[in-house]
């Protein structure tokens, strides 16, 4: 199990030769482990294909870790399979596996399993949300807010007031984005937290749409300069990136 997740971390980092090379090592004694351990096995090869582009690898081995998963009652993994089903399936089964993730997490006895909620809040939120169905995504980002409070996750409950945030914009309540998009920019700085070049690529894209465009500029250079350290983002938003630094005449 320990090199399961060493290799997560290897794809984590880009390194998926490396990755492969640590899962082939537990895949050599798979006949001898516990059900537990295959199904980890299974989860970070699946991650490692659907990381390094080769998405059509990833979804039959995600299928067996939420199907032997669910066998064993391993509610935390089945949610994580399912979880994993709805990121790389097309976007029409997306929904319904995360559906399933968010039925499970709900219905499980099992606490680990439970603290799924949020991200699975937060994943169909985006699914509505990149499908435009805005009313849909703010209900589930609202609903993940509450949850992440009542558990006193600070960090969870940050991302999620965003996530509102940024739904408000794609309704047309550009000012109330504002408004709370600042309120986080306000926490961040009381706080002494890291800068966040998400809330501040928000902000400046409010004041843009909001016709202040001077005041916008600033925040879309320290956007870009924080954002274009994002590895991800460098590889797979390019076109983004390309936008905060030509908005902040970077």
């Amino acid at each position: 199990q320990l090199l399961t997740q060493i290799a997560r971390t290897q794809g984590l980092q880009q390194q998926f030769e490396a990755a492969h090379a640590t899962l082939n090592e537990v895949s050599k004694d798979l006949n001898k482990v516990s059900k537990r351990t295959l199904i980890r096995y299974l989860l970070e090869r699946g991650r490692v294909y659907n990381s390094s582009g080769e998405v059509h690898q990833s979804k039959p081995i995600f299928t067996e870790a939420w199907e032997i998963a669910q066998q064993s009652g391993e509610d935390f993994y089945a949610i994580d399979a399912a979880h994993m089903l709805a990121i790389v399936e097309t976007p029409e089964q997306q929904i319904a596996w995360n559906e399933r993730a968010l039925l499970l997490a709900e219905q499980s006895k099992d606490p680990k399993a439970q603290k799924w909620l949020g991200t699975l809040y937060n994943n169909l939120g985006w699914t509505y949300h990149d499908q435009k169905d805005y009313d849909q995504a703010l209900d589930l980002f609202l609903r993940g807010l509450l949850w992440r409070e009542s558990v006193n996750d600070q960090a969870g409950a940050f991302v999620a007031r965003w996530s509102v945030a940024r739904t408000y914009r794609s309704l047309g309540q550009v000012t109330e984005a504002l408004a709370l998009q600042q309120r986080l920019l306000d926490e961040i700085n009381t706080q002494k937290l890291p800068p966040d070049g998400y809330v501040l690529e928000e902000i400046a894209e409010c004041l843009l749409i909001l016709g202040k465009e001077e005041q916008a500029t600033p925040y879309f250079a320290q956007a870009y300069e924080l954002l274009s350290k994002d590895i991800w983002l460098a590889k797979n938003e390019m076109s983004r990136l390309t936008r905060l630094k030509t908005l902040g005449t970077v």
